[in-house]
């Protein structure tokens, strides 16, 4: 009798202890991310120590260096997912590969055109006489990087891509006023930084619906659209090819050769002629055989998304990283040589320390943004993915040509904002896509882009989800003023400790 009644509760236990055992490993798991981020930062504070000691102010460059690696984490969580998320969110290649190709290539691009000078003062924003001394200018980027690390790590948390550079010119300007008012700050500067809230998004999303409407027009609707997209599509990837090639030539490459606009676009003109000559065999002998439908042409843009996030990623690298280490070079500079210098050289483990923060925030903490930009806004498919990624590689070299201030995050948003207001503006009013669905009668179920009657229900429906749309414009319209508010704050503890 009692070993009957003992078995059942031995098991009971047992299954209580298997319970706890399993609840204990999910709550394991969810430390393991910060975890290794904590990690990391230890780690460069570690690598920063080995470098200056015995240097002056060898302290505050290693607390500074921790900082520097916090920033990096939070740019590679939030920023890189707008270079990789519409290949992602088009299933243009998976979650895993998009993530490797992302930090293979965002380290590269730091590491080998990420430049080794930079401006000590961010976006020229402040006045260098109003920050000479060498404690108080410390203390003024420690507080930007600071402000802008935590603000770019709330957006991440609530889902907002934001725009780093954004974030990093609201730290400097928050510290700069705290430190010497606000005539130290060169408000025509910030005003253009303020336009370029609307010009980037903007020419962005313009862009991209540009494309999204000839890709319909020149294609989708067409009777015989594997035949026209043997015509077209090695136009549309020759003309990437070759803004690629331009795009990089600018901006990605521009620590190791300078090239003028010209010559960029002559070089973009030689790939685009080039690629269209080697795609268009290439795109005839896929089509063979294909059916005569949407699902059948998102074949045949699949490998240049993943080209494209690849190119995306290293001209990222090359031109982001400078507002992680940026700040950090300027500190290590200051620190060393008790001046404050207009430029700075930007020591080798303090690139390695960007490159390789930005790399581990996109792994570590990056799948969230990606997930948002690539398929919680809007769905995107091949097609339209490939506008979203061409629109933020024309729009750059569009502003460097007219001399705008933009934001990558915003332009590359933008983008995919257009494509999904576009698409609801097209599926109401477009006589071509009414005339083709009456006399093709394709089912609704089949393919989303042709629908044979719009009930009342499809009528409301919005491609674009309201929510996401406003809770990124909210964010991106506070971002400077709080990550300034946030650095002014941050700028008057630290005063009190290194001045």
């Amino acid at each position: 009798m009692v070993d009957t009644y003992r078995k059942p509760t031995l098991d009971k236990d047992l299954d209580k202890i298997a319970v706890l055992e399993e609840a204990t490993g999910l709550l394991n798991r969810g430390f393991v991310t910060p975890g290794l981020a904590v990690l990391f930062i230890f780690l460069c504070a570690i690598i920063a120590a080995v470098f200056v000691t015995g240097q002056p102010g060898a302290v505050v460059i290693v607390a500074a260096a921790m900082i520097g690696a916090y920033m990096a984490l939070n740019i590679g969580a939030n920023d890189v997912a707008n270079n990789v998320g519409p290949a992602v969110g088009s299933q243009a290649m998976t979650l895993g590969v998009a993530l490797a190709i992302a930090a293979v290539f965002e380290s590269a691009g730091a590491l080998i055109a990420g430049g080794d000078v930079v401006n000590t003062i961010s976006k020229g924003i402040i006045d260098p006489v109003a920050v000479s001394d060498p404690n108080i200018f410390i203390a003024v980027m420690m507080a930007a990087l600071v402000s802008a690390a935590m603000w770019i790590h709330l957006a991440t948390w609530i889902g907002a891509p934001v725009s780093t550079t954004h974030s990093i010119v609201g730290g400097v300007m928050g510290a700069g006023i705290a430190a010497a008012g606000v005539d130290a700050v060169t408000w025509p500067t910030m005003g253009s930084i303020a336009a370029s809230w609307v010009i980037s998004p903007f020419l962005g999303g313009v862009i991209a619906a540009l494309f999204l409407a000839f890709i319909k027009t020149a294609i989708i609707y067409q009777d015989d659209k594997i035949s026209a997209a043997r015509r077209w599509v090695p136009v549309l990837i020759g003309i990437m090819s070759g803004t690629f090639a331009t795009y990089l030539a600018l901006k990605g490459l521009k620590a190791i050769i300078s090239v003028s606009f010209g010559t960029a676009l002559l070089i973009g003109l030689g790939f685009a002629v080039v690629t269209w000559a080697v795609v268009r065999p290439i795109i005839a002998r896929q089509s063979r055989g294909l059916e005569n439908r949407n699902q059948s042409l998102r074949q045949l843009f699949g490998l240049p998304l993943i080209f494209s996030a690849a190119l995306l990623s290293f001209a990222h690298g090359a031109n982001d990283v400078a507002n992680a280490v940026g700040p950090l070079a300027a500190i290590v500079h200051t620190a060393e040589f008790g001046e404050v210098a207009p430029k700075v050289v930007i020591p080798l483990w303090v690139m390695a320390v960007g490159a390789a923060g930005i790399s581990l925030g996109l792994l570590l903490f990056g799948p969230k943004l990606i997930r948002m930009v690539g398929n919680q806004i809007t769905k995107l498919n091949p097609m339209r993915a490939y506008c979203v990624a061409l629109s933020a590689a024309i729009t750059v070299i569009l502003a460097s040509w007219l001399g705008l201030p933009v934001s990558s995050t915003h332009i590359a948003v933008g983008a995919v904002f257009g494509v999904g207001f576009f698409r609801e503006w097209y599926t109401e009013n477009s006589s071509r896509r009414a005339d083709y669905v009456a006399r093709h009668r394709i089912n609704a179920t089949e393919d989303e882009n042709s629908t044979p009657s719009r009930t009342d229900e499809q009528r409301r429906r919005k491609l674009v989800r309201r929510s996401h749309f406003l809770q990124i414009i909210a964010a991106w319209v506070i971002t400077v003023p709080a990550a300034a508010m946030l650095s002014g704050v941050l700028f008057v503890l630290l005063r009190a400790v290194l001045v």
